[in-house]
């Protein structure tokens, strides 16, 4: 069996902490952006696509809800899970005294990260949504500009300065307006940011598609930077439901459609063509899917050409996923039976910390047996290499 190196984490997620935005927003302005408020919860939250609707009760345990506009939400269990049984993981408000303080605090992550032979971890939002979401649909966009800048100076300056490169900053930006949003990426990306969460389909947002040429000057930002456009799964705040009954295992188990329906649709648009220094990464989104996708693609752009019309690229889809697209698993044995059709520089390993799927503390375990009966060089690729080259890492490759 190989030896496992030091792990490379390129999907988990910070838990905001409380003081966030208010010790960053201007003093008048504290109450209007995402803040605590203590208040009892007496239901259960519905899940909305990628999203939760819920409200503070008249009784029942007094819980912390983060309040922002009209928008109200609860940690919970299941998003804080790190340390939980399975058995005990549910979607049960608690408070930060009730989770695991490496949720939200960096020096108490870093050494759970070194308990789960983990060196490096990049991280993206929870609150906000998984490319700041919540942001997008605020009513006072000025207010929510500085929302998003104090998250990435958050980001930047306090959750991963101190870590000697082990925690690696995923910035959002204002997805409302694309000029906003390249300033923001450049800003962030003129101090080391290399990696930036972006809607798998912004079209889902009501936002335009990237098929319109709105996106393009952001495109053009992210391949001039050296910016990973990173798409967590979910980050279209929407799943494919086939019926409002249907049990949320369903819709828990058909989300990895929302990562194929982005790729294809980037496969499709002139973005990767047109932009060749343009990277994707797809976030939590698994492996054993592409192959299929991927021949898919290639055979409607070999006989259904007239279905492309003016979009068509000089190469088959294929070659632009394999020079520009990656994606990371931790729950794959399906891919990695099939790793020279998923791309063996393509792929990279996560542990979805504190998230109730994710791996600790038994990811070197779990990757053991995923992947340790690759050759060498390949178990090096998945568990840190790969991550190395793709987001530009100033850490040393195995």
């Amino acid at each position: 069996m190989a030896t496992i190196p030091q792990i490379i984490s390129v999907d988990d997620h910070l838990v905001e902490p409380a003081d966030l935005w208010t010790s960053r927003l201007p003093e008048k302005l504290r109450d209007k952006g995402p803040h605590i408020v203590m208040a009892p919860i007496d239901g259960t939250p519905v899940l909305d696509g990628a999203m939760y609707l819920e409200k503070p009760g008249t009784t029942g345990k007094v819980v912390p809800w983060w309040h922002y506009e009209e928008h109200w939400y609860t940690l919970k269990r299941a998003i804080a899970a790190a340390g939980y049984a399975p058995e005990e993981v549910s979607l049960d408000a608690v408070g930060y005294d009730e989770m695991r303080q490496g949720c939200w605090d960096p020096a108490e992550r870093l050494k759970d990260m070194t308990a789960n032979h983990i060196e490096a971890s990049l991280c993206f939002p929870n609150y906000p949504r998984f490319a700041g979401q919540i942001f997008l649909r605020a009513k006072d966009k000025e207010v929510a500009l500085l929302c998003v800048k104090a998250y990435n100076d958050y980001m930047v300056e306090e959750w991963c300065a101190d870590s000697g490169g082990r925690l690696v900053p995923v910035c959002i930006v204002p997805l409302w307006d694309v000029q906003l949003a390249v300033e923001e990426l450049r800003r962030n990306a003129d101090r080391g940011v290399r990696a930036v969460a972006f809607s798998e389909c912004p079209a889902w947002l009501d936002l335009p598609s990237i098929h319109s040429g709105y996106w393009d000057p952001f495109f053009a930002a992210c391949a001039e930077t050296g910016t990973v456009v990173s798409m967590h799964i979910g980050s279209g705040t929407r799943t494919t439901r086939t019926s409002n009954d249907a049990p949320d295992a369903v819709h828990a188990t058909s989300i990895f459609m929302n990562s194929a329906a982005s790729l294809i649709d980037f496969l499709f648009s002139p973005v990767l063509y047109r932009f060749p220094e343009l990277k994707l990464f797809y976030a939590e989104a698994q492996i054993g899917w592409i192959p299929f996708a991927l021949d898919r693609c290639d055979d409607v752009w070999e006989t259904h050409r007239w279905s492309i019309g003016d979009a068509a690229t000089p190469e088959p889809p294929s070659h632009y996923y394999y020079r520009q697209v990656a994606s990371c698993f931790f729950k794959d044995p399906v891919g990695l039976k099939l790793l020279d059709e998923v791309g063996r520089d393509n792929i990279m390993f996560e542990t979805d910390y504190p998230h109730q799927d994710g791996t600790f503390p038994n990811t070197l375990n779990v990757a053991e047996k995923l992947f340790g009966d690759l050759d060498q060089e390949m178990v090096d690729k998945i568990a840190r290499n790969n991550a190395i080259d793709w987001f530009g890492l100033d850490l040393a490759k195995a």
